[in-house]
């Protein structure tokens, strides 16, 4: 039984690449920024919803 049990010719000659750098790590301040932005955009999309219940309910 052959290596390669693909149909078709085997590979000749194909440069192999070296594996891709995983990427830099996330700095301190980005991942503090991150956490900022995410709990502000939470808190308006919980007083948007609260507003408009509230327009709509009162």
């Amino acid at each position: 039984m052959a290596k390669d049990s693909r149909p078709g010719p085997a590979r000749r000659g194909a440069t192999r690449r070296k594996a891709e750098r995983p990427a830099p790590a996330v700095g301190r301040l980005d991942r503090w920024l991150n956490a900022a932005v995410t709990i502000a955009v939470v808190t308006a999309l919980i007083v948007g919803t609260a507003a408009v219940l509230a327009h709509w309910l009162l």
